[in-house]
């Protein structure tokens, strides 16, 4: 059976493929996005809460927007695409907060913090490469930083105030998109992407586990890690790599930090009434989700050695999700290998900051617009003939 047609048919309704869809949307395509859990299942009125479905890596994500420290300072293209995206969330979220759903976006700023002399030449380190780039950073010693942040330990060496590195909850986010591609004319369809179909060398549509077609005349795949059938030489090639993250709560309500804090080992970014999300772990485990207590205490203990008042909150969450990454751990956006296929897909670690400025390249190469060089090492085709 074949639905209708549509302009453009998305699979894959977390951040990246509803902010394509969104941008789509309001481009005047008619757009479909396809999704068996993610945006389906979010409540729109709850601000995110979820009933049972297919978890995506943007459920369990922490939302830190820090384009320098995700990159490890080192891979200047995925610094570019970052700096690019984090200069325009702020904007982004508050276009979306015209849906009615609030994205969570907070701009309070990110210390990390080093705990020994190792880790505070790691942050000397990322100090000059900050300021190559022309970035705010302010270096604090540990009298300043805990004048800054009073819930970090004694102990702490040395950390730097980075103003320009916010955070948005994922959660929230996706609600916010959600609302407003719907707002803007498009279709959410609550199934699950078993193929892409073709006609000849070019994309037509997409294939439903229950065997039911939908035609469209371009079609963008934002799988996530979900496997979706692809003929190989238009692959792109996505390994699944683990993270266990924590959400916990303080009863007294919000303060222990204002900041996102980052340390070597793990993150604590605070959320509103009190909330915070403790992470994360990196484990190459294949599709693995269970929760270990060996991640568990990792996590507590690193992160309790910057802020010892995090064995004080409460658990709430303990869950563990798949980042989609690539073999060379940058995205793939824009054309495939197939006429009329475009990519959004394997954004690794980087997911919601990239989110932005990947619907606005996805959505050009939709519309055969031409994408800016700076976008080119992230050309899909660079996978064209890798097996997957």
């Amino acid at each position: 059976m074949t639905s209708s047609s549509y302009d453009l048919a998305v699979a894959g309704g977390g951040a990246i493929g509803l902010a394509c869809a969104w941008r789509a949307a309001q481009r005047g395509l008619r757009t479909v996005v396809v999704d068996a859990g993610g945006a389906g299942d979010v409540d729109h009125a709850g601000l995110g809460e979820r009933h049972p479905g297919t978890a995506g890596a943007w459920e369990v994500a922490a939302g830190m927007l820090a384009p320098v420290a995700e990159s490890d300072f080192g891979d200047a293209p995925l610094t570019e695409l970052g700096l690019r995206a984090a200069r325009a969330f702020e904007r982004f979220c508050a276009e979306l907060a015209g849906s009615g759903v609030d994205p969570g976006y907070r701009a309070t700023g990110t210390l990390v913090v080093a705990r020994d002399r190792d880790e505070a030449e790691a942050l000397d380190r990322m100090l000059a490469f900050r300021r190559e780039l022309g970035l705010e950073v302010e270096r604090l010693l540990p009298t300043a930083a805990r004048r800054a942040e009073p819930a970090l330990a004694p102990t702490v060496r040395l950390a730097l105030d980075i103003p320009g590195d916010h955070s948005v909850d994922p959660r929230r986010l996706v609600a916010a998109l959600a609302a407003a591609f719907e707002q803007a004319g498009g279709t959410l369809l609550r199934a699950r992407v078993a193929a892409l179909v073709t006609d000849g060398d070019r994309a037509a549509g997409l294939r439903l586990a229950g065997g039911e077609q939908i035609a469209a005349d371009r079609v963008l795949l934002a799988p996530g890690t979900g496997a979706i059938d692809v003929p190989e030489p238009a692959r792109v090639p996505v390994r699944p790599v683990k993270g266990q993250i924590m959400r916990l709560r303080d009863p007294r309500g919000p303060g222990l930090i204002e900041r996102t804090i980052r340390g070597a080992g793990g993150y604590l970014v605070p959320r509103a009434g009190g909330g915070y999300v403790l992470g994360a772990t990196m484990e190459e485990r294949g599709h693995d989700t269970a929760p270990t207590a060996g991640g568990v205490y990792e996590l507590l203990r690193d992160v309790s050695e910057i802020v010892p008042g995090v064995l004080e909150l409460e658990i709430e969450e303990l869950r563990a999700g798949l980042r989609p990454a690539t073999p060379d751990n940058l995205p793939a956006i824009g054309p495939g290998a197939l006429d009329r296929l475009v990519w959004a897909a394997g954004h690794f670690r980087n997911g919601i900051l990239l989110a932005p400025v990947t619907a606005d390249l996805a959505v050009a190469a939709v519309c055969d617009e031409p994408l800016p060089d700076w976008a080119a090492p992230a050309d899909p085709r660079r996978f064209s003939g890798v097996a997957v």
